[in-house]
């Protein structure tokens, strides 16, 4: 691999045990960063400014219900759009309900499908469009092909550009936009397509880079930074790994926990968020600081993020 920058990471900013941290969000207007524990359906906070004693949880159960997930979040002023079980919602922080604003299956899909599946990652293009990618549901069955990327439009037209995914993760654009990245886990593959921001179409998949240490662990979530390198959490590998627009590996950030699951950049720090150790037997060192939120200072800042526009 050559010389690369290394930053190591002994101990976390928020000492938690979600059983899966994930979709970190960096709100720049109130300086607060969020995050959701999928597994234990919780909404944490906490205001950078104030530091870890301003951390909060709210408790999403009785908006989500026990049998809904929610995943990645972006707000626009009191709501909350999210991908939730069945899709699209809003989330309302003030009255803590979730509403469904589009559904994303249908009878197309056949008996079962909206039980046995959920959405995951997803992010936000320059044109205000929502791509959300859904998998099986672990707590229903293991994944497998089923998955699908949707793109809800700001006229909440729902579109379904990728299908036969198993775990859709990081979504992202280069700085151009004529770049989409897409992560599916279990290929260990980071996929780059052509885009057309006036249209949102995509096409020409190709592999911009391969994790290839069958021992450790695959490419989760991803951020990118101003320099348009991309950050991969490596779940199951103890680290973020830091790769150039070429597709090189050029940094990585290693982790006292192995089940790392998403970065964010606020400012030049990046957070990193994690899951609960898998194989605590196998891996006792993993265990303790599973789950937490992690911090390290990388001495980039990341590319601005973009939020729903609903016409």
């Amino acid at each position: 691999m050559g010389e690369i920058q290394q930053w190591k990471v002994r101990e976390p900013y928020l000492h938690l045990h979600c059983g899966l941290g994930e979709a970190p969000y960096y709100d720049e207007s109130s300086n607060t960063l969020r995050f959701v524990d999928i597994v234990k359906e919780k909404l944490h906070a906490v205001n950078l400014k104030e530091g870890p004693s301003s951390h909060q949880i709210h408790d999403l159960e009785a908006a989500i219900r026990s049998e809904s997930d929610l995943t990645h979040v972006w707000s626009t002023e009191d709501e909350l759009i999210v991908g939730a079980k069945l899709g699209y919602a809003y989330f309302k922080r003030s009255s803590g309900k979730l509403e469904y604003v589009k559904k994303v299956w249908d009878e197309r899909d056949g008996p079962g499908k909206a039980e046995r599946m959920r959405c995951n990652d997803g992010a936000v293009d320059a044109a205000g469009r929502y791509w959300v990618g859904t998998m099986n549901d672990p707590k229903v069955q293991q994944p497998s092909d089923e998955g699908v990327l949707f793109r809800l439009d700001p006229d909440m037209s729902l579109h379904r550009m990728i299908e036969n995914l198993s775990i859709p993760n990081g979504v992202g654009w280069s700085r151009d936009n004529k770049k989409m990245f897409l992560i599916d886990t279990p290929t260990k593959n980071i996929f780059v397509f052509q885009f057309d921001l006036a249209s949102g179409a995509i096409s020409n998949r190709r592999i911009f880079f391969h994790h290839a240490d069958e021992e450790d662990g695959g490419p989760d979530g991803f951020a990118m930074d101003a320099e348009e390198n991309l950050w991969t959490a490596i779940c199951g590998g103890w680290k973020v790994l830091k790769i150039s627009p070429e597709g090189k590996v050029v940094g990585e950030v290693l982790l006292p926990t192995r089940m790392i699951s998403c970065p964010a950049f606020a400012g030049e720090d990046l957070f990193i968020t994690s899951a609960e150790e898998e194989e605590p037997g196998k891996y006792p060192d993993s265990v303790g600081l599973g789950g937490s939120l992690f911090k390290v200072n990388v001495g980039v800042g990341g590319m601005p993020l973009h939020k729903f526009r609903r016409e």
